[in-house]
């Protein structure tokens, strides 16, 4: 036998261990549902993006199984060959209405949307001027394009201006935010990084995938809630988190989106989504514009929750979305308040370095629409206990 060529993994694993940061696959027994069981063990739900409870929505499930009759379960191609059938040109017309746009392109996921969009619409010459606290997905866009890579302090605006200033005026520029913050659940200031834009001819760009069918009106996101519509130049939603399937896409102008058909490696190179995916995703958007209720049921939940914990004394940051952090700074505290809460019946995900900066480990949360008041109410209690019992609180 030869020696491991991979044999250092390994040491890097036990590192993850000895900090008490290793965590193996929590496994979900059941269906994604507000309570649910994981590991066996039944718990409050607190760790999924199942924002409005879709995952399980009659009408979402009677489409899919509609789809897989009549279409079967795969289409066997990329869409530029021969896997583009009538439904994803219909899902992306019926996105493009909802978000008020000329055009959308659906990606298999929301990270490749991220990803392929910004790799495929900039070169080596261009700039990239980006919050410090972007998504993954943003940041290796920003690698494969090979575009210079500027970071500004998370949401300072000032601090964005002056990199732009410094930049020659001729220069391609892409200015780009999170819509909602994926860790902190704060959002990005849209207002001025859109008037920032304007002024300097950056082209605009907000990753709104923890906004998709969460804020605006039935849930258009954050171009909707601040009124920028016509003022962002690409917008991109998921399919994954509030729509309860899979997938994301990217809004704009037909330039953009054709261009993208031709250039976006994601696109060109991956399957195209199943027809039951397709729709699913179609059944999920009339659900918003039928049953905005269940929106602001997420929101009552949302209010309830997160002041609970704030009376309780837990620190939860700057959070202004369904998306609460609870900071526990040292990441082995994070695992041990997670570890404690999965043992009172409580699923709330530990996360620590790299996610998250060294000293701002958390336990993250989020609520549903779905949740009931005994559900949050019997979180709450578990956060107390634990809280006190680690010395957080």
């Amino acid at each position: 036998m030869h020696a491991d060529p991979l044999a250092y993994l390994g040491s890097e694993l036990q590192t993850l261990k000895d900090q008490k940061l290793y965590r193996r696959l929590r496994i979900l027994d059941d269906e994604q549902r507000a309570r649910t069981t994981v590991d066996h063990k039944s718990v409050v739900n607190l760790s999924s993006n199942n924002y409005l409870g879709l995952t399980t929505h009659p009408r979402l499930r009677e489409q899919a199984l509609k789809a897989i009759d009549e279409y079967g379960v795969g289409t066997g191609s990329v869409r530029t060959i021969a896997g583009t059938m009538d439904i994803h040109m219909e899902l992306e017309q019926k996105l493009a209405d909802f978000k008020k746009v000329e055009k959308v392109v659906v990606f298999p996921s929301g990270f490749a949307a991220n990803a392929g969009t910004v790799s495929a619409i900039l070169t080596k010459d261009d700039v990239v001027i980006s919050d410090e606290l972007n998504h993954a997905s943003i940041i290796d866009g920003c690698r494969l394009s090979r575009a210079t890579i500027k970071v500004f302090p998370h949401k300072d605006v000032d601090a964005a201006r002056k990199i732009v200033k410094g930049l020659p005026a001729t220069q391609r520029k892409l200015l780009i935010t999170d819509g909602v913050f994926s860790m902190d659940g704060d959002l990005g200031p849209l207002p001025a990084l859109c008037g920032l834009a304007e002024e300097t001819g950056c082209i605009m760009m907000v990753d709104d995938a923890h906004a998709s069918g969460v804020f605006g009106r039935n849930g258009r996101g954050t171009i909707d809630h601040f009124d920028m519509h016509g003022r962002v130049d690409i917008q991109v939603g998921t399919l994954s988190k509030a729509v309860g399937a899979l997938g994301g896409y990217v809004a704009g102008n037909t330039n953009l989106i054709e261009f993208l058909y031709h250039r976006a490696r994601p696109f060109l190179f991956s399957t195209s989504h199943p027809p039951a995916v397709v729709l699913a995703c179609m059944a999920a958007i009339d659900v918003l514009l039928e049953e905005p209720q269940i929106i602001e049921q997420l929101w009552q939940n949302t209010r309830f929750f997160k002041e609970g914990l704030q009376r309780l004394g837990f620190n939860t940051g700057l959070s202004e979305s369904p998306i609460t952090p609870v900071i526990a700074g040292d990441g082995a505290k994070a695992m041990l308040l997670s570890d404690k809460l999965f043992e009172r019946g409580v699923f709330a995900q530990g996360i620590a370095f790299p996610t998250v900066a060294r000293d701002k480990a958390r336990v993250r949360t989020i609520v549903t629409a779905t949740h009931s008041r005994e559900d949050l109410q019997y979180a709450l209690d578990a956060f107390a206990a634990v809280g006190r019992e680690i010395g957080l609180i």
